[in-house]
């Protein structure tokens, strides 16, 4: 099944716009195929504007975001792969959305479900916690 981070991340882009505000994309540098100006990374991610007054033909496909833009007066072609995108929020508000680690499936199609456990492994403990609710006075 194809993953839905494409198609969420042209839904918050259009709602962005719509409302008026400029979208923000956070990157991560690490993953390989990211082709960003390597000066303005810090700790491996990098925020891009990709307002349209921003950049130039910009393309939000399902595999890659491609855009034209100046980076210090010297114009830059930018491609990022669509798991490099960790966020896409609103710069005035930061409202949008966050994403987690996307697994590749480079290695073929698996019929298991993501979490369940491999043959050879044991189950998976679970990392989050159950939410709880205090009562404030």
């Amino acid at each position: 099944m194809t993953s839905t981070r494409p198609y969420l991340i042209r839904a918050i882009y259009e709602w962005i716009e719509d409302n008026g505000m400029t979208p923000y994309i956070l990157v991560n540098t690490e993953l390989p195929g990211v082709e960003v100006p390597k000066q303005h990374v810090r700790e491996n991610r990098i925020v891009l504007n990709i307002n349209p007054a921003a950049v130039r033909d910009l393309r939000l496909g399902n595999d890659w975001i491609e855009f034209n833009a100046r980076f210090g007066g010297v114009a830059r072609t930018v491609q990022i792969p669509i798991p490099a995108v960790l966020a896409i929020y609103a710069h005035e508000n930061g409202q949008g959305m966050a994403f987690g680690e996307e697994k590749s499936d480079d290695d073929g199609e698996s019929s298991a479900p993501p979490n369940a456990p491999q043959p050879d492994q044991p189950p998976a403990k679970p990392t989050r916690k159950k939410p709880t609710l205090k009562i404030v006075k």
